[in-house]
């Protein structure tokens, strides 16, 4: 197979995703279930540039993450009804795994190479503070989609603050609001 970029190692896997109905109740169940934590919350994410389908639209979340040895569990929520990648798989309130995410090295080259094996983008996102993903729905491939993330230092540095909270943890804050 003639692969976009240099190796599969660099199709590096540093996230499972999750859509929850309900944020907090989520974490507490998490944490019950298997321990880890703390989870850093994002509540009301700011979006800058939301595109689904090749369209202009809005999309309101908040999110949770914590990290599970070397990879980052992220708790999703949806809150508008607005057609999304989330609400392609999730009508609100219902929950299960919706993505993996990747650290590629070429954006565009990793986008084109899931176009390519018939995963169309879904969702294209910027947030606020400069970070972004295109959302590739592989969902007859695989059952969930896959977050290709533009990578830049805002994303590794968070990225880095989750890995570290963890690392540091006492147990005691469960919920660190970011």
């Amino acid at each position: 197979m003639n692969w976009p970029f240099s190796s599969a190692a660099r199709q590096r896997f540093v996230q499972n995703a999750y859509h929850v109905g309900d944020l907090d109740e989520a974490i507490m169940r998490w944490h019950r279930l298997f321990g880890i934590g703390p989870f850093i919350v994002r509540r009301n994410i700011a979006l800058g540039s939301v595109h689904y389908r090749g369209a202009p639209s809005e999309l309101h979340i908040s999110a949770a993450h914590a990290q599970a040895g070397p990879v980052q569990i992220e708790l999703i929520v949806q809150h508008c009804d607005t057609p999304s990648t989330f609400r392609d798989m999730y009508k609100g309130g219902e929950e299960g795994i919706h993505h993996v995410a990747l650290f590629p090295e070429d954006h565009d080259a990793m986008v084109a190479h899931y176009a390519a094996q018939g995963c169309a983008v879904t969702t294209d996102i910027v947030t606020a503070e400069g970070r972004g993903a295109s959302y590739v729905d592989c969902r007859q491939q695989i059952g969930h989609m896959i977050e290709i993330y533009r990578v830049n230092q805002s994303l590794f540095d968070f990225y880095d603050t989750i890995a570290d909270a963890a690392a540091r943890w006492d147990g005691r804050q469960l919920v660190i609001e970011y």
